[in-house]
């Protein structure tokens, strides 16, 4: 969110808008939502729906979200779809926004929601070039301009991109963590309790653990490891969030407390990446990261094949063949992503843990890996 941004007048709405990449390449379009600068990473996301869920999902803390579909804002926004209580993005782009939404949970347009949360839009890119440049040159620093911003030269707005804050090395955990714990009761019949540490956690993850019988404390990521251990009695999950791993010293600590603990350990996303750095493994920027709810990965033990929701632009380095001997004994790669090999899945052989690199509580998303949540509730059970 920009403090420079302001809501726009009516005739603001088609007014000049000005999209710079870090490294020199522009895009111009219309200003769209609110007016005003907007700087951060620009990434972008392949699913052609769940726009909601991306606008509201905190691992988006920091970044400016491209949407490859060319029709966005169609459903509208209601009030079943947001993942946190606020939006993330520090701007959006698309190429045609809806003009009025048809469905029949919507409650109000995208771009009015976009306006009560002071989000910089551009509208009007061919956000097939824009993908397509990302993808070849890699994730980079971008910035939106309208309004004003607009009529800079381009040599000015160049410089404030590239003096913006970069992905590599930003610890964002603090900026998206609940401020003070919270319980999502268990649904049913009670199975345990577990504490779920919160690095930008999605509200429907605790969901899907309550619905298997679990009540969930979502603790802050700078809780003690004795709350930790003391609250997460059968089990410990570690979210997914924004941010690069290797900033995240203090959740490796909690991490490696519940291994050395024997606590049931299960991580998404970040926390993924937190497992590999208390197994000793290092974490690398990808190019242009996994973003959007299609990407095939591939369970190395059975050979069966997902269709996967992802949001990452950092990822595990690890062998994917044969056991890693680690601090805590054996592991192994569990699963692999069939686009590009990188490491999505950590099997922990001598302790109870594994995490994967993608987000299994599908939203929004295809539903193939919702039986994680099973396996980790499976793994409590034969750990007591």
């Amino acid at each position: 969110m920009s403090p420079d941004a302001q809501k726009p007048s009516h005739e603001a709405a088609d007014s000049v808008a000005v999209l710079v990449l870090e490294d020199g390449r522009v895009f111009r379009g219309r200003s769209w939502a609110t007016i005003g600068t907007a700087l951060g990473e620009a990434v972008f996301a392949t699913g052609m729906t769940g726009y909601q869920e991306t606008l509201t999902d905190p691992s988006y803390r920091g970044q400016i979200v491209v949407m490859t579909a060319p029709h966005i804002g169609n459903t509208g926004i209601n009030d079943r779809d947001n993942e946190s209580d606020r939006m993330w993005v520090a701007g959006f782009v698309v190429r045609d926004p809806a003009i009025a939404p048809s469905h029949y949970e919507s409650t109000h347009s995208l771009e009015d929601e976009l306006r009560a949360q002071q989000i910089v839009g551009i509208q009007a890119v061919d956000t097939r070039a824009l993908t397509r440049h990302l993808r070849d040159r890699g994730a980079m620093r971008m910035g939106i301009f309208s309004g004003a911003a607009a009529q800079e030269p381009v040599e000015s707005l160049l410089a404030q991109v590239r003096s913006a804050a970069s992905m590599v090395g930003a610890n964002l955990t603090e900026d998206v963590t609940t401020k003070l714990p919270y319980l999502v009761p268990a649904q049913g019949d009670r199975r345990g309790v577990i504490a779920a540490i919160d690095l930008g956690i999605k509200s429907m993850t605790p969901q899907r653990l309550s619905e298997r019988g679990l009540d969930v404390w979502v603790l802050p990521a700078s809780v003690s490891t004795e709350q930790m251990l003391t609250t997460g009695v059968d089990g410990v999950f570690f979210s997914n969030g924004p941010g690069d791993p290797s900033s995240a010293d203090h959740v490796v600590e909690l991490l490696q407390s519940a291994l050395t603990a024997r606590r049931p350990v299960f991580g998404i996303c970040f926390g993924h990446q937190m497992l590999g750095r208390a197994l000793g493994l290092e974490t690398y920027k990808l190019n242009f990261g996994h973003r959007g709810i299609n990407q095939p990965v591939q369970d190395l033990l059975t050979g069966r094949v997902a269709i996967t929701a992802h949001n990452h632009g950092f990822a595990v380095s690890a062998p994917l063949e044969g056991q890693i001997d680690t601090p805590f004994g054996r592991a192994e790669v569990s699963h692999v992503c069939l686009n590009d090999n990188v490491v999505e899945g950590l099997r922990c052989i001598d302790v109870p843990a594994f995490s994967v690199q993608y987000h299994p509580e599908a939203a929004a998303g295809p539903h193939d890996a919702d039986p994680l949540f099973d396996e980790f509730v499976d793994l409590i059970e034969r750990s007591r």
